[in-house]
């Protein structure tokens, strides 16, 4: 069953300081303005490949954001990037590379204030391995739902 919510980010849009490190501590983030401050997750073959399992994130605006340390990106498609520390191998940030204004998706765990972030939207739930099904009332899309309205990997199943 879907949840019927009609804008689940709205209510969780902030603007403040919120600041991050990989496992390390040689990259350092720092955001600094208009951030979501909730959780959406991923159940795509190539999140699951990348993570081993869920992929969750929240967004930040770029011209709020300040990274510090040794980051290596890694083009995963023609439409967006992934990026890691350089030293430790964290897992950093997902972005699309379309336009300088698309968000950084940052890993939740760098962030120790992202702790108290809800789940708010899920999608490729079709895809998700049994042992990650998730609970709760938030949106969920199939990977058809999904990419009948957005960019995606051709092909890519888990």
């Amino acid at each position: 069953m879907t949840a019927q919510i009609s804008d689940p980010v709205a209510a969780h849009r902030r603007t403040g300081q919120l600041d991050g490190q990989c496992l390390c501590g040689a990259v350092t983030i720092r955001i600094d303005g208009d951030y979501v401050a909730a959780v959406g997750v991923c159940h795509c073959g190539m999140c699951q490949r990348w993570n081993g399992a869920v992929f969750g994130v929240f967004a930040a605006q770029p011209d709020a954001v300040t990274i510090k340390g040794p980051v290596q990106r890694h083009a995963t498609s023609h439409f967006a990037e992934r990026a890691f520390c350089g030293t430790c191998g964290s897992h950093l940030w997902m972005r699309n590379t379309t336009s300088a204004e698309d968000e950084y998706e940052f890993m939740p765990g760098l962030f120790p204030a992202a702790a108290e972030f809800p789940l708010i939207s899920e999608i490729y739930t079709d895809c998700a391995p049994a042992f990650a099904a998730l609970s709760g009332d938030h949106r969920r899309a199939t990977r058809a739902e999904y990419e009948s309205k957005n960019l995606y990997v051709e092909g890519d199943t888990p």
